[in-house]
C-alpha cells in the first residue's frame, strides 16, 4: 500500500517563499510505468485543482496558468520524494496542498493528508 506524507507548510508574508515535501513509501519511483505526482490545492466546498505535477518516468512538468514562473516541482528518485519549491507566495496562493500520486490521464488513488499553506497580505 502507497502512503504519501508531506511536509513544509506553514505561514508566510506575501512574496515569501515556502518549500513542500510529499514523500512515497510502500513502492519505489521506479516501480511505476506512465504514474504522476504532484499537488493540487483545494479550497473549502470547492473541487480539488492542479497545481503542478512530474512525470517520475520523464520528469516532464505541467503547472496551473497561475503559478507557472513562481512554483517549480521536482522529483529525487533515489528518495521517493517531490517537492515543490513556491516563491513570490501571494495571499491568494492561500489552501490545503494535496500531494497525490496515480498513473497519469487517470483519477489518482493515492493522496496525502494535506497540508496548510497560509499566506498573510
Amino acid at each position: 500500500q502507497v502512503q504519501l506524507v508531506e511536509s513544509g507548510g506553514g505561514l508566510v508574508q506575501a512574496g515569501g517563499s515556502l518549500r513542500l515535501s510529499c514523500a512515497a513509501s510502500g513502492r519505489t519511483f521506479s516501480s511505476f510505468t506512465n504514474y504522476g505526482m504532484g499537488w493540487y490545492l483545494q479550497d473549502p466546498g470547492k473541487e480539488r485543482e492542479l497545481v503542478a505535477v512530474i512525470s517520475l518516468t520523464s520528469g516532464r512538468t505541467w503547472y496551473a496558468e497561475s503559478v507557472q514562473e513562481r512554483f517549480t516541482i521536482s522529483r529525487d528518485n533515489a528518495k521517493n520524494t517531490v517537492y515543490l519549491q513556491m516563491n513570490r507566495l501571494k495571499p491568494e496562493d492561500t489552501a490545503v496542498y494535496y500531494c497525490g500520486l496515480g498513473e497519469l490521464g487517470s483519477p489518482w488513488p493515492y493522496w496525502g493528508q494535506g497540508t496548510q499553506v497560509n499566506v498573510s497580505s
